[in-house]
Formats: structure tokens, C-alpha cells, sequence
């Protein structure tokens, strides 16, 4: 069987039910396969409800109605089977729609999974829009959203572009008309938003010395190639209002500027994905800020405002999320400075620091993956945060590097054989992962992370001679 043919099973079987509850998680994936799941649920005449829940755990499957609706998981699920079993779900009521590793369990639920299916670089939205093209091919301006979850979990970074069958989704929208594929484009964060200067200043991959980090040296490297950095009412252009020959200037500029420090230029370039039918200078335009604004709304507990808005509100629920994009840039900039002004603590192999109840746990893996282009990028950083409402509980986020995953580093499996040994549990990618560990059993999870990594570089080490 293949994913499509999992998908067209999965189709028939949610279009045989006449009520269906989704349960999703609240990053932007999970927001937007929740999306693109209700808004073909809805055209289809299926009567449908969502609940979005941090993570499947005890705690929150209490929120999983116990009702005759068939369940629908989305971007969870997949390694939490053994509760959906414990809850006493019938195989026949549940489907699970995921990218994550499998937990074997005593019930068969049905499922569709890309990794099932050797496909590690597409996120749960991505198999979502796969079952939704299965209900209707007039589903296809959903892949739209598609590209915002496969993007959002960073499925494009490693490759600077979507690869494999996320790649053929993007790709659909474009023959569709929905959006614009733009090869070899500049690898920044920002490009529809921010002032070019500022948007060069904050990109750390790949680092450019004398402009990652530094707005001033930034706005100098560019004034230098004569380029019209201001519109004529004085406003800072953005990348993508640069004609062609500007930009070519900028990037041919740049990677004389990183070969000469002895760097390599590769990732300077990368494919993106950018909504002709959305507002110019706004987060909705580009693929990467559509997931930014969604992730912003899922951790300050407004997913549903995130899902409207991928439904198509741009009035009320949009304005919310704006304000909430800027609280989460607030906060996020804030827990930078404490992290950089505190200081972590660094081991052989990983540097870490706890930020004890000072920050909110949805925001500390992206303060994270922010500090470590300011610290060594050679060690993988994990934070640690009390849990308010668990207090014998902490919660761990950990980001690496392209660079320290191509050495062997995965941090999905060194936080989940950690966690697991000390009683709690993690998950995640190689780049980004996260656990919850007992507050007692700190300091011995710390180390053995550490051991675990340490012997990830050896293997790999090993493998290379």
C-alpha cells in the first residue's frame, strides 16, 4: 500500500461518518492540518468540531469528547496510542493523521503515516491535504496550508527547499495558481516583512560575518552596493519589492563576502513559497510568516484564531493575531536577552540553562533555536522550564544545527531514550525536540543527554573512517 492509497482508504472512511471531531496540536502545523481537515470536512456537508491540545497526554484527553463522533488525530497521535486505548476508543472510531514515530499498541487504529512510507520530510498538514484531495480534488487550494505546515515544522531547512512528495504539494498549488515557487531565492527569514537590512542582520544560516547579528553592519554592506534601501515616503523595502538585477547584485555580493571568510555560500540560497492572493508587506504572504503568526496563536492558547484565519478571516481574527505575532516577538526577544545576558552552561557535548517560571513553555525551544546563533553553534543547547500547572514536572526544548546533524546529531532519539529512562517522555525531529522529565531527575537527565549525544558524534565518527 502506499500514501496515497492510505489516504484514498482514509477518505472513504471519514466520508462515511456524518459527525467528526478533530483533535490537533497547537503549533503551525498542527493549526493548519486542522484547517485544511474542518474546511474539507465542511464542504463535504460533514458536521465537524476541532480541539486543539498542547500535547496528547492524561491530562488532556479529558478534552477528547466521549461521544458517537469519529476522531480524527491530527499531528498527534501516532506515539500516544496506548492512551487512546487506555480512554477505551475503538479502532473503529479513530483515525490518526501524523508524521511522527508510531507506539505499538493492543488496538490496530487506523492510520495514516508518511513515515510508514519512508517519507521523513513531510508534516502532518502535508498528509492532511493528501486525505483531502482523496474527499475532493477541489480541495487543491488547500495545499496552500499544506506548504504553511510542511514549512512550519521546518521540513524545508535541512534541503532549503520542500523535497519528495511535500515538494510535488507545493508544486500542485502552483499549477493551481494558489502559489508562486520561487527557486534559488534568498535563505532569510523576512523577506515579505522586514527591512532588508534587518532581515540579513537576523539570518544565521548560513552566518555571514560582519552582517548576522549586526543590523548597523548589515545596513552598511548594503548602502556600499548603492542599493535603494527606502521607497520615495521613506519606508524600508523588503526583499521582495528588490528588482531582479538588485537582488542579483545583494546575493553575489554576499557570497563573495562569506567565501572570503572561509564559509560556504550553499545555504545562502533556497527555495520558497510565496501567496500572490495575499496582501504585499504582510505575514499571510509568504509561507514561513504564515507559520510564524500561526505558531504565535497556538502558544498563547488561540489556536482557533489561527485556524480562522486559514479559513479565510482576514478581519477580526486577523487583527488578533497580529497583536498576538507581536506579544510572541516581544516575549521571545526578551527570553533571548535573559538567556545571552544569564549565560548557559556548557558540557562536553550540549550547553544547556534552566529559566526556572519566567517564561511561558510554548515559547522556550524558539528562544532556543534564536540563542544558539549567539552562543557556540557546535553544541546543541537544551532549556528547561517549570511546568505552573505540574509543578513536580519540567519541560525541555533542545535545538541543534544543519551542521551538528550532518556530524549525527538527533535530538529526537537522544530526548526520548533520556526522558524515557528517568520516566517521562520526548519527541520531536533530529533539529528540534522536546521532552517532559521529572523536576527530581534534572540534573541526571541533563548528564545523560550529554552521554548520548557525546556517543552520536563517536558512531558517527566511527562510520566516516
Amino acid at each position: 500500500m502506499s500514501l496515497c492509497d492510505d489516504a484514498r482508504s482514509a477518505a472513504r472512511e471519514i466520508l462515511s461518518h456524518d459527525e467528526v471531531t478533530v483533535i490537533s496540536h497547537i503549533d503551525a502545523d498542527g493549526i493548519a492540518g486542522e484547517a485544511i481537515l474542518a474546511e474539507a470536512l465542511s464542504r463535504a456537508g460533514i458536521i465537524h468540531r476541532s480541539v486543539f491540545v498542547r500535547q496528547l497526554e492524561p491530562m488532556t484527553m479529558r478534552q477528547v469528547p466521549e461521544d458517537s463522533t469519529f476522531k480524527l488525530f491530527c499531528d498527534l497521535g501516532a506515539g500516544q496510542q496506548n492512551l487512546l486505548e487506555e480512554r477505551g476508543l475503538r479502532d473503529d472510531e479513530v483515525l490518526i493523521v501524523d508524521h511522527h514515530v508510531s507506539q505499538p499498541a493492543g488496538r490496530a487504529y487506523q492510520q495514516v503515516n508518511c513515515l510508514d512510507h519512508g517519507f521523513s520530510k513531510m508534516s502532518a498538514a502535508g498528509v492532511a491535504f493528501i486525505i483531502a484531495m482523496e474527499m475532493d480534488p477541489g480541495n487543491v487550494d488547500l495545499s496552500r496550508l499544506a506548504v504553511v505546515g510542511n514549512v512550519g515544522d521546518m521540513m524545508a531547512r535541512e534541503d532549503c527547499g520542500l523535497v519528495g512528495p511535500a515538494r510535488d504539494i507545493a508544486l500542485q498549488g502552483a499549477s493551481a495558481g494558489c502559489i508562486e515557487v520561487v527557486s534559488r531565492d534568498l535563505n532569510c527569514y523576512g523577506t515579505s516583512t522586514r527591512p532588508l537590512h534587518v532581515c540579513l542582520a537576523y539570518n544565521d544560516d548560513p552566518f555571514i560575518p560582519g552582517i548576522t547579528n549586526n543590523v548597523n553592519g548589515a545596513l552598511r554592506f548594503l548602502q556600499r552596493l548603492g542599493i535603494e534601501l527606502q521607497t520615495p515616503e521613506k519606508r524600508w523595502r523588503v526583499w521582495e519589492e528588490l528588482s531582479p538585477q538588485d537582488k542579483r547584485l545583494v546575493t553575489s555580493s554576499l557570497v563573495q563576502q562569506i567565501i572570503s571568510c572561509g564559509e560556504r555560500a550553499d545555504r545562502l540560497f533556497s527555495e520558497s513559497y510565496l501567496f500572490p492572493d495575499e496582501a504585499a508587506r504582510t505575514p499571510l504572504r509568504n509561507a514561513q510568516e504564515f507559520a510564524t503568526l500561526l505558531n504565535a496563536c497556538g502558544r498563547w492558547t488561540r489556536a482557533f484564531v489561527g485556524s480562522s484565519i486559514c479559513r479565510g478571516d482576514r478581519g477580526g481574527a486577523y487583527r488578533e493575531a497580529e497583536h498576538m505575532l507581536n506579544n510572541h516577538r516581544a516575549v521571545i526577544r526578551e527570553l533571548l536577552e535573559y538567556i545571552l545576558t544569564t549565560g548557559v552552561r556548557e558540557l562536553s557535548h550540549i550547553q544547556w540553562i534552566h529559566v526556572g517560571n519566567r517564561y511561558p513553555d510554548t515559547i522556550v525551544g524558539i528562544g532556543a533555536g534564536m540563542a544558539l546563533s549567539r552562543l557556540n553553534m557546535e553544541k546543541p543547547i537544551l532549556v528547561m522550564v517549570e511546568q505552573p500547572e505540574d509543578p513536580g514536572l519540567t519541560k525541555v526544548s533542545m535545538r541543534t544545527t544543519e551542521r551538528a546533524i550532518g556530524r549525527g546529531i538527533d535530538l529526537q532519539l537522544a530526548l526520548t531514550t533520556a526522558s524515557a529512562e528517568v520516566g517521562g517522555a520526548g519527541g520531536g525531529h533530529r533539529i528540534a525536540a522536546g521532552a517532559f522529565v521529572p523536576k527530581e531527575s534534572e540534573e541526571h537527565f541533563v548528564d545523560r543527554v550529554n552521554q548520548l549525544i557525546a556517543g552520536q558524534l563517536c558512531t558517527e565518527g566511527q562510520g566516516n573512517r
